[in-house]
């Protein structure tokens, strides 16, 4: 169950699974989404687990979220980017369907996408030193109503529009006072606050632990959507400010937005 990419480490009744691209800030690309979800699926059906915790390599990122250099040849086609948004969907939500609780372990950079797989988490364990954030506005990229949801639930619309509209990139103190960290503690007690939350609800019963995860979900009820809606939000890669934006990322420059 493991890969250089994503390793799996269990201890007692924990798993921690650890993004292994420190050089990249543990971003990810379309093959470690994919994998990312055969890991949570099997975790989830491990009845002896009573907890899952989310770590990148090393201390500098969480994760950088999507391999943005890899968009020309992961989502260059109406075809790929069809793919890509079904994988990513799917690997985000074997996050939140994962029958056990998932925490996050969080230091260092946590943005975009990365971002994204925090907020699929029961519980956000950050140092202070975090860069929280999600820069979709810098690429002209437009995030999924399934991954917006669990945002608006934790933090409301006020925030949720700081983060997506206005783009700002928290602190970990500044995260945790709106709502996006569970807790926030120094960044050399991460791991070690994390850890002993993975211990305490090991320690409590995993059938009330996996009920109240599933019933926290359901009382949330189906997003109110339409296919059309859903379907819209990859039109983004048809336009002129996200081809520039990629464009631009590449080249490091600053993107120049036209509207089109």
């Amino acid at each position: 169950m493991t890969s250089p990419k994503l390793t799996v480490v269990h201890a007692g009744n924990t798993a921690t699974v650890t993004f292994n691209r420190p050089e990249a800030h543990n971003a990810f690309n379309l093959p470690m989404w994919q994998e990312l979800q055969v890991i949570m699926n099997a975790l989830s059906a491990d009845d002896d687990l009573r907890c899952v915790v989310l770590r990148g390599a090393g201390t500098q990122a969480f994760s950088a979220g999507a391999d943005i250099k890899a968009f020309a040849v992961e989502r260059g086609t109406e075809e790929r980017e069809a793919e890509y948004a079904h994988v990513l969907d799917e690997s985000m939500q074997s996050i939140r369907l994962c029958r056990h609780p998932v925490v996050a372990m969080i230091m260092g950079h946590c943005i975009g996408g990365g971002a994204g797989i925090a907020t699929m988490c029961d519980f956000r364990i950050g140092g202070e030193g975090v860069r929280f954030g999600i820069t979709a506005r810098n690429l002209g990229i437009w995030y999924p109503y399934a991954e917006l949801d669990p945002i608006i639930q934790m933090v409301g619309t006020g925030v949720a529009a700081e983060i997506l509209i206005e783009g700002r990139i928290f602190t970990g103190r500044e995260a945790y006072e709106k709502g996006l960290l569970s807790r926030v503690v120094p960044d050399d007690q991460v791991e070690a606050e994390a850890m002993a939350l993975a211990e305490r609800i090991s320690q409590g019963s995993p059938l009330s632990a996996r009920y109240h995860k599933a019933a926290i979900r359901k009382l949330r009820g189906p997003l109110p959507i339409t296919p059309e809606d859903d379907r819209a939000t990859s039109e983004f890669m048809k336009t002129e400010d996200f081809r520039n934006a990629c464009a631009a990322f590449a080249a490091k420059h600053k993107p120049v937005f036209a509207g089109r």
